[in-house]
């Protein structure tokens, strides 16, 4: 790319007019790309990117903005103010299970405000509100939880004032579990800076905590960002210090690690180092699976159903299409219905991994299933699959190609 790309007056004005096809047609100009390469860099398919540019087809959702953005490398100075302004979270929710009681209810909303010393029932309630939290957006999503989280932090943040010794260290603990979790939501409505800043600051709690487990976690996770976006050296690096800087974690906890590499070297088309990781990974699961206990409560989630749609995931990287379909649907069967948001995630990705396959039709029925949660889960890692699903079936010839980008021209 050139350096002094952003600097171009036309692109400059299209950008700063919201123009999204100027944008478009000039970039393609300036830089030589095809309609194709553009949209791969942006989430979209060739017909896409052409109707936006003739100004057939109006940008109007703040997600293909953000795509648009983030994928032809927008300095975020240059956008207009409130062009790319993020969904507004759903506002409101009534969380599952028993609240606390009264007593527990007026000690956690008082102690700040009076001045009175957190103590340990308080401190138990918080880490069964927060599992209570995981556990819905699982089902709903991350977008109507941010808000909530992000003043629950506040509160536990604020709680460290009046908490001494062993409770001091809990406090710290709990503040960056929420960090890790809020990260988790942020990196999973596209939000990169957002997520990474975020896990780095429950990396520092994590450590100042004690808390080997979640930082070895934040930093998994921080090799999952890299992964998302293509960076496969960068996630191999990541899920290596998580593997080794963080002595005395739990076997499911260093399993993580190691599948994370794993898909890292997937990504780079290494199969043999790969393979060798994942099986290592299996086996830490598989014994991690005989002491539940041993787990911290994050890791609720794992478990051998998570570690075959993983290894789903690696063998679409490797372009083992047969592979990535065999594994991916065993572990759909398995996944719970309450799993929404990750049941339409790897519902896309089987999408993709038949089309690599050849299967047009399958692949259109299955797309079909995920279209409607990827739309009001508001994930963008969905929605981006399923474009590069419909990529791969026009590239074929598919007439589901075009099925494909109908039905997703509907929502977009």
């Amino acid at each position: 790319m050139r350096p002094d790309l952003w600097t171009h007056p036309q692109l400059i004005a299209a950008v700063a007019a919201g123009d999204w096809g100027a944008v478009l047609r000039t970039y393609r100009k300036l830089t030589g790309l095809s309609q194709t390469k553009i949209g791969e860099r942006v989430g979209l398919v060739q017909p896409d990117v052409s109707e936006i540019e003739r100004g057939r087809r109006k940008v109007t959702s703040a997600e293909v903005r953000q795509r648009i953005a983030a994928g032809l490398g927008i300095p975020a100075d240059l956008i207009r103010a409130g062009a790319m302004a993020p969904a507004q979270a759903v506002a409101g929710l009534v969380l599952p299970g028993p609240g606390p009681d009264e007593d527990l209810l007026t000690r956690v909303t008082t102690v700040v405000g009076n001045g009175h010393k957190v103590d340990a029932p308080t401190l138990d309630w918080l880490d069964r509100l927060l599992a209570e939290h995981r556990r819905a957006e699982d089902e709903i999503g991350s977008r109507p939880l941010v808000g909530i989280m992000r003043q629950q932090l506040g509160t536990v943040v604020d709680l460290y004032a009046s908490a001494r010794g062993p409770l001091a260290d809990r406090v710290v603990r709990l503040a960056s579990e929420h960090a890790q979790f809020l990260a988790w939501m942020a990196q999973d409505q596209g939000q990169t800076a957002a997520a990474l800043a975020w896990y780095d600051r429950s990396h520092e709690w994590a450590l100042e905590a004690g808390d080997a487990n979640m930082a070895a976690t934040t930093l998994s996770m921080k090799a999952h960002m890299a992964w998302s976006g293509g960076r496969g050296d960068r996630a191999v690096r990541l899920a290596d210090a998580a593997r080794w800087s963080a002595p005395g974690t739990s076997l499911g906890i260093q399993g993580m690690a190691a599948q994370m590499a794993a898909r890292g070297h997937a990504l780079n088309g290494d199969g043999d180092d790969a393979e060798r990781l994942l099986d290592e990974a299996q086996d830490m699961i598989s014994q991690a699976a005989e002491h539940p206990e041993d787990e911290p409560p994050w890791m609720y989630f794992y478990g051998e159903t998570w570690f075959t749609l993983q290894r789903g995931m690696a063998a679409l990287h490797l372009r083992d299409w047969q592979t990535a379909v065999d594994h991916l649907t065993v572990g759909l069967a398995a996944l719970p219905d309450d799993y929404r948001r990750d049941r339409t995630w790897y519902k896309t990705c089987l999408a993709h991994a038949l089309a690599g396959a050849g299967e047009a039709a399958q692949t259109l029925a299955v797309a079909a299933e995920a279209v409607p949660d990827a739309d009001a889960i508001g994930r963008p890692h969905a929605w981006n699959e399923l474009h590069t699903t419909a990529a791969v079936l026009l590239r074929r010839g598919a007439r589901e190609g075009r099925q494909l980008v109908t039905m997703l021209s509907e929502f977009d």
